[in-house]
C-alpha cells in the first residue's frame, strides 16, 4: 500500500510513499478519504499531519492510468473530492508537510488542508490544462488571490512556496531535513489543546468561511468531465506519457 498510517501520541500521521512521484492511481485515491475519517472519530487523536516521502509531497493522479483507462475518470473524480472533503471535514485540525513538488491533487490536499509547513524550494502547480483535465481552483483558491491563481491555471506553471508564504498561506519555511520534525512539532502545540476545544473551533471555522471549497471542487469536476469527452483530452494524456517515455530512454 503507497499510503501508511500512524501514530504518534494525539498526533496522526497519514504518509504517501509511491515512487517515483507519488502519482496515485484510482486505489490510491480511494484509500485517502477513510484514513482522515479513520483519524476523525478516533477520540485520541487531536491533530493529523499528511505529508509525503520521495521527491516531492504529491505528482497527482496517474495520467498512464488515465491515458490507458479514461473510463476510470468517474471513479478518480469521486475520491479526489471525498479526498478534499474528508480533511477539510476532519473533526480535528489537519497540518500538511510540503516538499519538492505538490501537483493537481495535491494541490487539492494542501488547499483543504488547515496549516501548511513547507521545505525550502518546494512548488504548487496545476498543470491540468495540459494534462486534458480541469480542478484544482477551489483549493488554490484559498492558498492565493484569485488573479494569481488565475495566472496558473492558465499556465500551468509553478508557484513557489515563498510565494505562498508572502500570501499568508504558509506558516513556515523549513529546510527539507527539518521539515518533518518541524511539522510534527507544529502538531504538537496544537495536539496539546483540549480535542473538544479543537472540533468545536473547526466546525466554527469551516461555517463562517466565505465559500465552501468542497462544493466549489466538485462544480469544477463537472468541467473535468466535460473536458475528459473532448478529443483534446486524449490527445493531451497521449502527448504526456509518450514525453516521459521518451525521457526515460535518455
Amino acid at each position: 500500500m503507497p499510503i501508511n498510517y500512524n501514530i504518534h501520541g494525539h498526533i496522526a500521521e497519514i504518509v504517501m510513499d509511491h515512487p517515483p512521484v507519488n502519482a496515485l492511481d484510482t486505489e490510491g485515491w480511494a484509500a485517502l478519504p477513510g484514513l482522515f475519517n479513520r483519524a476523525s472519530a478516533d477520540d485520541n487523536i487531536r491533530c493529523v499531519l499528511i505529508r509525503a516521502e520521495g521527491r516531492g509531497f504529491c505528482g497527482g493522479v496517474d495520467i498512464k492510468e488515465m491515458q490507458v483507462h479514461p473510463e476510470r475518470i468517474v471513479e478518480l473524480n469521486r475520491s479526489n473530492y471525498l479526498t478534499f472533503k474528508a480533511i477539510r471535514d476532519c473533526a480535528v485540525p489537519v497540518v500538511g508537510a510540503l516538499h519538492g513538488f505538490v501537483i493537481g491533487g495535491g494541490v487539492n490536499m494542501a488547499g483543504a488542508c488547515d496549516a501548511l509547513i513547507a521545505a525550502e524550494g518546494a512548488y504548487i502547480s496545476l498543470p491540468e490544462i495540459d494534462r486534458g483535465a480541469m480542478g484544482g481552483a477551489a483549493a488554490m483558491t484559498r492558498m492565493l488571490p484569485v488573479q494569481k491563481m488565475r495566472a496558473n491555471f492558465f499556465t500551468g506553471g509553478r508557484v513557489p512556496v515563498e510565494d505562498l508564504w508572502r500570501h499568508g498561506s504558509v506558516e513556515k519555511i523549513v529546510p527539507l531535513d527539518n521539515l518533518k520534525a518541524e511539522a510534527l512539532a507544529f502538531c504538537g502545540v496544537i495536539a496539546a489543546k483540549s480535542r473538544a476545544a479543537l472540533v468545536i473551533a473547526k466546525q466554527a471555522l469551516n461555517l463562517i468561511e466565505p465559500v465552501n471549497p468542497v462544493e466549489r471542487y466538485r462544480i469544477e469536476q463537472g468541467f473535468t468531465l466535460e473536458m475528459y469527452m473532448h478529443e483534446d483530452s486524449q490527445k493531451a494524456r497521449d502527448a504526456f506519457v509518450q514525453h516521459k517515455g521518451q525521457m526515460a530512454k535518455f
